[in-house]
């Protein structure tokens, strides 16, 4: 089966959104037991820059190895770098900066929920960049029972007030940062190879951080063992697989049609930060699930459903 085949396979969609998805709301959890682990307080934030640059920098060295040992070298080709550089900035750079340090003022649990707004950023790009990818009245619906669901999950912190702190302040613009640079990567992976986009707009953005965080903390500042080493590890091997999966569904398939899977960003973050962090886990996370997948359904069962109604005709 080609990639082209099982990335717009409707079984290929959903594993690869749920793997992805898992992926991404495990490194909430993981990020905060390595600030605990490295001794990285929340006012350092030169060290929480040089740390994502490591994990950046290591997921794409991981890509390159992996792909060249398969036999396909993916060396870097000049006339692509404004192309790389623009997803890099945005899916990388911005996103991280804001994330690391807004993160390391919110809980994992918090976290896990704002990230559930990237895919809102990502339709509301889609809708303004692509005629064909508008907000119709069933993505709006989908949606709206989806967001619902994420706001029921946050109500087990008791955070529906609309005052937000400078940690989930910093953690919602670096979701619109990823919705925008996902959709960018959508763009990009028309011109070049995913693989290729992957790991190098993931090699410059971790450049920026590891520049902004290495003059100020030094580019050495933490003491590793083989406890914290393996969580860097871990969460270079999730960004490099996550985002080689995700890079893949969005070239395929339109915006609309996947940015509802985000929504299990949340789901999965929250339980896992409860489970490893201990953090409040109530069951009302369980009845948010539901609405989460209640909203994927009705977005994704009406398309299917409409497309059945003109093979028919035809």
């Amino acid at each position: 089966m080609s990639a082209k085949k099982f990335f717009t396979h409707p079984l290929g969609v959903i594993a690869s959104a749920i793997i992805t998805t898992f992926l991404w709301g495990s490194a909430f959890p993981f990020i905060k037991l390595s600030y605990e682990h490295l001794n990285i307080e929340k006012t350092e934030i030169w060290k929480q820059m040089i740390f994502a640059g490591y994990r950046f920098f290591l997921a794409s060295i991981l890509i390159l190895i992996f792909f060249t040992l398969i036999g396909r070298k993916l060396a870097f080709q000049r006339n692509t770098f404004t192309t790389v550089g623009k997803v890099g900035l945005f899916q990388t750079f911005s996103q991280y900066v804001l994330f690391y340090i807004g993160l390391s003022y919110s809980t994992g649990v918090q976290g896990s929920i704002i990230a559930g707004t990237t895919s809102f950023f990502q339709l509301l790009a889609a809708h303004f960049m692509y005629k064909n990818d508008r907000l119709s009245i069933r993505k709006m619906v989908g949606v709206s029972v989806g967001f619902a669901g994420v706001i029921i999950v946050n109500m087990t912190k008791g955070t529906l007030s609309l005052h937000l702190g400078i940690g989930e302040i910093l953690l919602l613009i670096a979701m619109a940062f990823g919705g925008y640079g996902n959709v960018l990567a959508k763009e990009a992976a028309k011109k070049v190879d995913v693989a290729y986009l992957t790991a190098y707009q993931m090699l410059i953005g971790s450049f920026g951080l590891l520049i902004i965080g290495g003059f100020t903390a030094g580019f050495m500042p933490f003491h590793f063992d083989l406890k914290t080493f393996g969580m860097l590890v871990y969460l270079s091997l999730l960004s490099a697989v996550g985002f080689i999966l995700w890079n893949n569904v969005m070239k395929y398939n339109q915006v609309g049609k996947v940015s509802m899977y985000l929504f299990l960003v949340p789901v999965f973050g929250v339980m896992l930060s409860s489970f490893m962090l201990n953090e409040a886990l109530s069951y009302l996370v369980f009845i948010g699930l539901i609405m989460v997948t209640s909203g994927i359904i009705i977005v994704n069962y009406q398309k299917d459903q409409r497309n059945n109604q003109m093979k028919s005709a035809s």
